[in-house]
């Protein structure tokens, strides 16, 4: 392809992109104004801020300048997974879109879909995505998967396969984050402790392959070697950095939730606080927990 053309195609997914997250951020802000009319605290304010940095961060990700430059260099093509699946997808569950959106989305549309989602089948089936065992494990295969040198180059030299890496980062991030922030409607079924082991376990992949960019006497990937560069990094030097930041960034991430549980694990039980530290991880008590939403 030709660089004018492949700059203007840039350009117009960048702007499509930019629009369906303004979409998105417009649909999920009247749910929260119909849900705040009728109860001032069934999403507090910290709450919207939080769904739309995840929203910007997908758009930092994708749609900004700093998208064309993964060609070129690891260390942004490593930056774009980790805001991805370890920053925006978290941010955005914190919001607790499901509700916003089912207020937000126009009367007849609701109407069409709603009693999809209220069959039993489809809410095994969400019910089976979101527990930990497959989230790890969803989260563990993309993270590996695309670092294998041969899916790697494939993605950086195909559009249409590099969209399809970066949405399936952020759908497994979504996916690994949701028994962590447990957004409603879910239900907590497993004990919070094992969340600990779950963000313990996380953490292994992460390191076994930041630890192998950083500590390798060869370039992981050779495609980067065939690339204008724009920074005075050499390829390995570049390696090193990239995995670096996956190292520092996730063990830092995954501490934050991990420091939360286990002070409410550890404090004596009390229910006031018990509630305050539930609502700020997105838990939805049994006894706070909607038995119905209505969407018309």
């Amino acid at each position: 392809m030709a660089p004018h053309v492949h700059a203007a195609s840039e350009s117009w997914f960048a702007i499509s992109l930019l629009l369906a997250l303004l979409l998105m951020d417009l649909l999920y802000l009247r749910g929260w104004l119909r849900l705040r009319s009728a109860s001032a605290r069934v999403i507090p304010p910290w709450r919207v801020i939080s769904f739309s940095l995840g929203l910007f961060l997908i758009w930092i990700a994708v749609g900004s300048p700093l998208a064309s430059m993964d060609e070129r260099m690891l260390t942004v093509h490593m930056i774009q997974h980790l805001l991805l699946m370890t920053f925006a997808a978290p941010l955005i569950l914190l919001g607790l879109p499901v509700m916003p959106f089912l207020r937000g989305l126009p009367r007849q549309f609701a109407q069409a879909v709603g009693p999809l989602f209220q069959r039993p089948s489809v809410q095994s089936f969400g019910r089976m995505l979101v527990r930990p065992t497959f989230s790890w494990l969803a989260a563990t295969a993309t993270l590996v998967g695309w670092h294998i040198p041969r899916i790697f180059t494939l993605a950086l030299q195909s559009g249409a396969w590099h969209l399809f890496e970066q949405a399936t980062f952020l759908v497994a991030g979504l996916l690994f984050w949701w028994p962590v922030v447990q957004p409603w409607p879910n239900a907590p079924r497993e004990p919070r402790w094992s969340i600990l082991l779950y963000l313990f376990l996380a953490t292994l992949p992460c390191d076994i392959l930041s630890g192998f960019l950083i500590f390798s006497e060869r370039v992981a990937y050779p495609v980067y070697l065939s690339v204008s560069r724009q920074s005075d990094l050499s390829v390995l030097a570049d390696q090193e950095c990239a995995g670096a930041l996956m190292w520092t960034c996730v063990t830092i991430v995954y501490l934050v939730p991990a420091a939360i549980l286990s002070t409410r694990l550890l404090a004596p039980w009390n229910s006031r606080a018990d509630l305050a530290q539930s609502e700020f991880l997105g838990i939805v008590t049994p006894q706070s927990s909607p038995k119905r939403v209505e969407v018309l």
